[in-house]
């Protein structure tokens, strides 16, 4: 042997370096099939796939991470409410999925995936079982999950159990598709047009702290939380440890949120960087900010500084640098921070884990703000206003349509089965007045039920 490699062996070495050092490793399965074949070069073929297969099973597995997160839900809505309640946050977090499962096989899956302009169609989940992307279902399925249990914090404490659960049929079934396939679907119009929403601040989180407030102000305040005067009064949250436990596991969880769509190893990573950066400086932004205004450094809300950080930079996650991750989660930590007083203060409106300020206020400012900070066109990378203009009128398109259908379905249920339990049921707790349970915590007797 004279040392000398063929051409076609040239080629797949070369290829093969491309691959590790390429800021977008884009290989197709014709690519493999026909340069590197096991016959050619059994390594490189079996390395080539493992590249492959190996994104494909982070796929799954950052969807597997994204359902962990109702876990996290469930843990920041219990642990910031009392322990009255915690039974029936456990449940509604828990339908979520469940009852999200049966919409989005019925009918949700279809609209989102299928291909259409306003709306897919032409899937057929039901008898095509070997012909259908199971992969996909999955993926969106835990994605729409999320979009609905966002909505359970903000009317914690006072909702109707079986309201609720219709509320989160229709979402997972109409509602929550329908925008997300007009950016994620086979027909994407707003994505063709620019628009950038790669994880869903905006088709997610948006969607779900609008309904979150539209709900919560239909709902009115809890009894006790506002006096004669109109001053809101602080109802604490039972257990400050659980909440930041859902916190973690919601962080934790959001590597998966943010970077199972990843196309590569490289990008994957640069998500991770961005995932990690925005949130911890808007943990540090919303402490900073509370111990100014207040005196002290406020946990429950330098726990909501790390979500809001989280909500903001997921729109952009594969599109900005750490400087840009840096000031999205600066000024999400502050955003937060003053969305909630004001929602409390002067809406009126009683959040109680701060859903619409974390969810809804982040999601609108982590949309536009892809457009001020996206390395390659934004408009503080000399990219000028288009993409920002693109950005503004997802916004409006995908704010428009959940505010116009949940506003009919929240409006509908008051009107015919009534959304809020009545006041005596509250004061005693939705965990024995809807569910049966004398205590999510049996061990332990309150001194009081307030």
């Amino acid at each position: 042997m004279d040392g000398k490699r063929s051409p076609k062996i040239e080629l797949v070495f070369l290829l093969w370096k491309k691959i590790d050092n390429a800021k977008e490793k884009r290989l197709s399965k014709g690519i493999i099939k026909g340069v590197v074949s096991p016959e050619l070069s059994p390594f490189l073929y079996r390395k080539t796939r493992r590249l492959i297969m190996d994104m494909s099973v982070w796929y799954l597995m950052g969807a597997a991470l994204v359902f962990f997160m109702q876990c996290g839900f469930a843990m920041v809505e219990a642990g910031f409410t009392r322990a009255k309640n915690v039974g029936n946050i456990t449940m509604k977090n828990l339908m979520d999925f469940c009852i999200g499962t049966v919409a989005f096989y019925l009918l949700g899956y279809n609209l989102l995936c299928g291909e259409g302009g306003f709306v897919g169609w032409g899937l057929n989940p039901f008898t095509g079982f070997g012909e259908t992307d199971w992969s996909a279902f999955v993926f969106n399925l835990v994605f729409c999950a999320t979009a609905a249990t966002i909505v359970s914090g903000a009317m914690a404490e006072r909702t109707k159990f079986i309201t609720y659960c219709i509320y989160s049929f229709i979402i997972s079934l109409v509602v929550y598709p329908v925008e997300a396939h007009w950016v994620w679907g086979a027909t994407p119009w707003l994505t063709d047009m620019g628009f950038t929403d790669f994880a869903g601040s905006a088709c997610i989180h948006m969607v779900g702290g609008i309904t979150a407030f539209i709900g919560a102000a239909m709902l009115g305040p809890r009894i006790g939380k506002y006096d004669k005067n109109g001053k809101a009064r602080p109802i604490l949250g039972h257990n400050i440890l659980i909440g930041a436990l859902g916190v973690f596991i919601l962080w934790f969880g959001w590597y998966g949120f943010n970077g199972a769509a990843a196309t590569d190893t490289m990008q994957l990573s640069q998500i991770f960087a961005t995932t990690t950066i925005a949130p911890a400086v808007a943990t540090v932004s919303a402490m900073l900010y509370t111990w100014i205004r207040n005196g002290k450094p406020d946990v429950s809300m330098s726990l909501n500084g790390s979500l809001a950080g989280l909500v903001a930079v997921t729109a952009g996650c594969a599109n900005v640098d750490a400087i840009g991750s840096f000031i999205i989660g600066a000024v999400a930590g502050v955003l937060v921070c003053v969305a909630v007083y004001f929602i409390e203060d002067k809406l009126k409106v009683d959040d109680p884990v701060g859903a619409v300020a974390v969810h809804g206020c982040n999601g609108i400012w982590g949309t536009i703000a892809v457009g001020l900070f996206d390395y390659k066109d934004g408009l503080f990378y000399g990219g000028g206003v288009h993409h920002l203009l693109i950005q503004l009128l997802g916004i409006v398109c995908i704010a428009g349509w959940t505010i116009v259908t949940m506003t009919i379905v929240f409006t509908v249920l008051k009107k015919t089965i009534g959304l809020r339990v009545s006041a005596q049921e509250e004061v005693e707790g939705l965990d024995s007045t809807e569910h049966g349970l004398e205590s999510g915590y049996p061990d332990f007797v309150p001194r009081e039920l307030h």
